[in-house]
C-alpha cells in the first residue's frame, strides 16, 4: 500500500529548495585578451587615420580634380598637358599639338626620334633630330610651299626641284658628279659663269644644239691642251666684224728683205694654219715645212 504526502506533510524538502540560489553564467572577454582586443582596436582606428590623411595630401599635392591630375586635364579630345612635361618612356599618341597660338617645342639631351611603323611593326620611315645632325629616312621625301607647290621632291630613282631658281652661294659652287640635265643655265646679273671639271672632261650635248650666249660681255674658253671645234654634218660660222687669229706661226721672208705687214692665211691639209708673206702669188708653198 502507498502512501501518498501531500506538500504540507513534508516540509524539510521545502526547506532545502528554498535555500539554493540560482547559478549566473558570465559571456565575454576579460582580462588581457579584452586589452589585446582595445589596442588592436585602438591601432586600427590610428591606422585609418593615418592612411585617411596621407590620401588627402597627396590628393591636394598632385592636385587631383574631376578633370584630371595637376596639368593634366581630360577633355572630350583626349589629354591637354599644360607647362613643360617629361617623358622617361616612349610617348605613344595619334596626334600632338599645342595651344591655339602657342608653339611646341620638342626638346631632347640627346635625340629626337621620330618612327613611322606598318602594320608588321617595321620600320618605313624614320627622323631623327640630334647632335649630329638631322637624318631622315623613308621612300620619299617632298618639301611644299603654303601654297601647296612642290618646292622639292627626292626618292631612289630621282631628286625634282619645283622652285622657279636654284641657288648656290658656295664659293666653290656645284659638283656633279655624274651627269646634269638641265633646259638652261645662267648666271646671276652682273655675276660670270663657269663650267669647270678639274680633273676629267666637260661635255655638252643637246640633239637640237647648244647655244651660249653674252649679251653684254665676252665668251672665253680657255684649255691648256687642244680645243676642237667639230661639225660632222654642218659648218662653222664665225661670224664678226674682227677675227683675230693670235700667235700662228709665220712663214720665211721673202728674199727681196723688206719688211711686209700683209700676210696670207694658208690652211695645211690637216688642217693647220700658219701665215706667210703676201706676195704676186701664193707663198704658202714656200713654208709647206711648217704643216709637219
Amino acid at each position: 500500500m502507498v502512501r501518498m504526502m501531500t506538500q504540507e506533510q513534508c516540509p524539510h524538502r521545502n526547506n532545502v529548495q528554498s535555500t539554493e540560489k540560482p547559478q549566473v553564467y558570465k559571456v565575454g572577454i576579460y582580462g588581457w585578451r579584452k586589452r589585446c582586443l582595445y589596442f588592436f582596436v585602438l591601432l586600427l582606428m590610428i591606422l585609418i587615420v593615418v592612411n585617411l590623411a596621407l590620401t588627402i595630401w597627396i590628393l591636394k599635392v598632385m592636385n587631383f580634380t574631376i578633370d584630371g591630375m595637376g596639368h593634366l586635364r581630360i577633355t572630350e579630345r583626349g589629354l591637354k598637358l599644360e607647362g613643360d612635361s617629361e617623358f622617361l618612356q616612349p610617348l605613344y599618341a595619334k596626334e600632338i599639338q599645342s595651344r591655339p597660338g602657342s608653339p611646341l617645342f620638342l626638346q631632347s639631351s640627346k635625340n629626337v626620334s621620330v618612327n613611322i611603323l606598318n602594320e608588321k611593326k617595321q620600320l618605313v620611315s624614320q627622323l631623327i633630330a640630334g647632335s649630329h645632325g638631322v637624318h631622315a629616312r623613308g621612300k620619299m621625301l617632298e618639301v611644299k610651299s603654303s601654297a601647296g607647290k612642290l618646292l622639292f621632291s627626292a626618292d631612289d630613282h630621282e631628286v625634282v626641284v619645283g622652285a622657279e631658281r636654284l641657288r648656290v652661294m658656295g664659293a666653290e659652287g656645284a659638283v656633279f658628279s655624274n651627269s646634269v640635265e638641265t633646259p638652261h643655265v645662267r648666271a646671276e646679273p652682273f655675276k660670270e659663269l663657269r663650267l669647270e671639271s678639274p680633273t676629267r672632261s666637260l661635255y655638252m650635248e643637246a640633239p637640237k644644239g647648244v647655244k651660249i650666249e653674252a649679251d653684254a660681255g665676252d665668251f672665253q674658253a680657255t684649255c691648256r691642251s687642244d680645243l676642237r671645234l667639230e661639225s660632222k654634218d654642218g659648218e662653222i660660222s664665225l661670224d664678226a666684224r674682227k677675227i683675230k687669229l693670235l700667235r700662228l706661226p709665220e712663214g720665211k721672208a721673202s728674199p727681196s728683205g723688206t719688211r711686209q705687214t700683209v700676210f696670207e692665211v694658208c690652211v695645211c691639209p690637216n688642217g693647220k694654219l700658219f701665215l706667210s708673206l703676201a706676195g704676186t702669188g701664193s707663198t704658202c708653198q714656200i713654208s709647206s715645212n711648217l704643216c709637219l
